[in-house]
């Protein structure tokens, strides 16, 4: 099986389009080697997909005929991701609430937009 295909089946992308762009841009690694969407994917591979600021690694299982639910797509792959990659992106999120907390500092463009019509509002209207 593909491996577009094979993430789409396994529901870590919405569509199979989005896999095949993932596999194009390098973000998904067999055994640690960037590959093409059309690279056939057998039992025992590691698999890294990068997605979401996180490195989730996998081995292989089985592959699946058709697209799974989600409560069976762990009889299809074995995660092995390791409990950093989680712990590094809740540190991420730490670190830019520290920066600037909503409501303060330089006003978004949504917020600027506002001000702009609140100043330019006409009473006569």
């Amino acid at each position: 099986m593909r491996i577009d295909k094979y993430l789409w089946c396994t529901r870590y992308f919405k569509t199979r389009s989005l896999a095949t762009q993932a596999c194009k841009k390098g973000h998904i690694k067999i055994n640690s080697k960037n590959i093409k969407p059309s690279k056939e994917i057998f039992t025992g591979e590691k698999v890294i997909v990068r997605k979401n600021q996180i490195n989730y690694e996998f081995l292989v299982l089985d592959t699946p005929k058709n697209r799974v639910g989600a409560k069976l797509v762990d009889l299809y792959r074995k995660d092995i991701t390791p409990k950093e990659a989680f712990e590094n992106l809740e540190m991420l999120r730490f670190a830019k609430d520290y920066y600037r907390k909503k409501g303060e500092g330089r006003p978004t463009k949504k917020d600027r937009r506002d001000i702009d019509d609140y100043n330019n509002y006409d009473e006569s209207e």
